[in-house]
């Protein structure tokens, strides 16, 4: 909300906000106010903190200081802090917003404390977090995910991953092979909401009773499923990024790459640090030291900070929006060992981009499904805009690059059935009169007001990370922009070569089919051990081929008049090839006279001899 950072990274509730120019003449009155303003308030305090709240709470929640001012030494006496957590709760009361005391401290003149203050969600509104989940083959990714969600702690033999496998062969193989999703709910005071029913979980029952949802998308760790850890991290759009490493083996295999791509595409890193229980600690402490190493390098300049107890959870939630700070967790899927920390700091994760919801409607299209009973089912995350039950999208572009217009005809959300879902949420369309086979993941639902075209070539800004030898024109490789996932091929570029670590300008072209695009959208560019990373800058829309064809016919249209007007039309036609070869050649009559005397003569010779 553009509030001045504290030292111990919380904000102040009646801090003013450098970018909101709309309510300066308010904000002016509350920029002398002591850290005992909420002790007793005046009726246009009241009213001006009620606002400055409710503005903080357009995401849905915030955390709250109490105690603190402006050129003041922090802290309250007992009395005092008492009157201003009455006042923050009947201001949170009347938003239909809840407290919860997350920590509190002593200073030189008393306590100060923090509250997370959050809404009440409806049940078709909660709150909903994406978090990635990546690290190397192994690292225990899809057990931690098992123990977080169902509350049961492993076995350390591969029992909480087998309620998360999709497939047979990730059963017997113990490896992720798709990208899964799971759920954790978290209700307005901050407790888990999952509760397995015979070993299942109801998506259902627990978004009704969450105000929070994390969405964990399980991605695979194995080098030879790396397209689809890429297509999870460029499709799915995850907010944040929750980096593995299984504490015996340290930074291995895929964990680099993984991290460069998280920072490649701008998202949030926090480590995971597993299997505690089981690795000597001098093991440990060199996996530690070798984190804080690659943490600390040129290429990702983080600042890590290792979480032991409730304080370190939320002052790193806290300043985790400054994108430099790097929490590393230390847990044990199987004694649960700091559990508890890593649960708290999941349900303070706050997502600091709020989608205009004023915008056209787009939607893009990751997965589809053909549900008997149903019909087509397309499910994917909705990037701005509000799309409701009944609304006409244009769905597209198919292999010609034609859109076409498709009502909704139902709208789920985890499972859920909602009415409307809002941008940054990801929800499931059923869709009318719509084949699955006309489908491919890519394709967008967008508002008609937008009049969508697709692209065939696009520029881009890339900047190659690694590649064995050099880049010429003419080099295809397979691009992820978003959902899109396609090989292109390098029309020019602003070099003639491009080596490890250059930057240029490339002109790209796809290979099988025109894809819908804009400007800025962050891509990657990856074939093989080669990996690029960029942006794109620039789209050359794409005319569909049945407006081409339409002139083409029209063309032609006005060349058959024009034979008509000069009379060629009369002449005779030659006869078609078929019918050539079934009636042979044409024969005249001094031929025919011909052949008549010759098979005489065959015949009297015979009869001689």
């Amino acid at each position: 909300m553009g509030d001045m950072e504290m030292e111990n990274g919380a904000t102040s509730l009646f801090e003013p906000s450098i970018d909101d120019d709309d309510n300066m003449s308010d904000v002016s009155d509350v920029d002398d106010f002591a850290k005992n303003v909420m002790v007793s308030p005046t009726e246009h305090q009241f009213t001006t903190l009620h606002n400055r709240l409710r503005e903080r709470l357009l995401h849905g929640e915030t955390i709250y200081e109490i105690g603190v001012g402006e050129s003041e030494e922090p802290g309250l006496n007992e009395k005092d802090m008492e009157a201003s957590i009455a006042t923050l709760e009947a201001i949170a009361t009347s938003l239909n917003a809840q407290c919860v005391l997350l920590r509190e401290r002593t200073e030189v003149e008393g306590k100060v404390k923090e509250f997370l203050v959050r809404k009440e969600a409806d049940q078709e509104d909660f709150m909903e977090v994406r978090v990635a989940v990546v690290g190397n083959v192994d690292a225990g990714k899809s057990t931690l995910l098992g123990v977080l969600t169902h509350g049961e702690l492993d076995n350390g033999r591969g029992f909480a991953r087998q309620k998360l496998f999709r497939h047979k062969h990730e059963m017997e193989s113990g490896r992720t092979s798709s990208v899964g999703n799971d759920i954790l709910g978290f209700d307005t005071i901050g407790n888990v909401i999952n509760k397995p029913v015979h070993g299942n979980l109801d998506w259902t029952k627990i978004c009704q009773q969450s105000s929070k949802v994390i969405t964990f998308i399980d991605l695979a760790g194995h080098e030879k499923y790396l397209k689809t850890t890429v297509f999870g991290m460029t499709g799915h759009l995850p907010d944040f990024c929750m980096l593995m490493v299984g504490a015996n083996a340290g930074v291995i295999g895929m964990t680099k790459e993984h991290l460069g791509l998280a920072l490649a595409l701008n998202v949030p890193v926090f480590v995971v640090i597993t299997k505690i229980d089981m690795c000597p600690p001098n093991v440990l402490t060199e996996t530690l030291k070798m984190i804080q190493r690659v943490l600390k390098s040129p290429g990702c300049r983080k600042m890590p900070v290792l979480v032991q107890n409730t304080d370190d959870v939320v002052c790193c939630a806290n300043n985790f929006r400054s994108e430099r700070m790097c929490p590393i967790f230390q847990v044990s899927n199987v004694s649960g060992e700091n559990l508890n920390l890593l649960k708290m700091f999941m349900n303070l994760l706050q997502i600091t981009v709020c989608p205009d919801l004023s915008e056209p409607a787009e939607f893009q299209i990751d997965s589809t499904f053909s549900v008997p009973g149903v019909g087509t089912v397309v499910s994917g995350t909705a990037l701005k805009g509000t799309i409701r039950l009944n609304d006409t999208l244009m769905l597209g572009p198919d292999q010609l690059g034609n859109f076409i217009p498709v009502p909704i005809k139902s709208i789920h959300r985890k499972r859920l059935p909602v009415k409307e879902v809002k941008g940054g949420q990801t929800a499931s369309f059923a869709l009318k009169k719509i084949k699955k086979q006309q489908i491919r993941k890519g394709m967008v639902l967008v508002s008609p007001s937008l009049n969508p075209k697709a692209c065939w070539e696009f520029e881009g800004d890339i900047l190659v990370l690694h590649h064995p030898t050099t880049i010429s024109p003419r080099y295809q490789a397979m691009v992820h922009v978003g959902s899109i996932r396609q090989t292109a091929t390098i029309l020019s570029m602003s070099q003639d070569h491009l080596r490890t670590g250059d930057k240029a300008t490339c002109h790209f072209r796809f290979i099988k089919y025109p894809e819908y695009m804009k400007d800025n959208m962050r891509m990657v560019f990856r074939e093989g051990r080669t990996k690029a990373v960029g942006a794109v800058s620039k789209i050359y829309p794409h005319v569909p081929i049945e407006q081409s064809s339409r002139h083409q016919r029209v063309k032609k249209s006005n060349q058959d008049n024009a034979l008509h007007a000069t009379g060629h039309h009369n002449e005779p036609q030659k006869a078609s090839k078929r019918g050539r070869r079934r009636r042979g050649p044409a024969m005249n009559r001094g031929d025919l006279q011909a052949g008549i005397e010759q098979l005489e003569t065959n015949t009297f010779e015979v009869v001689g001899n």
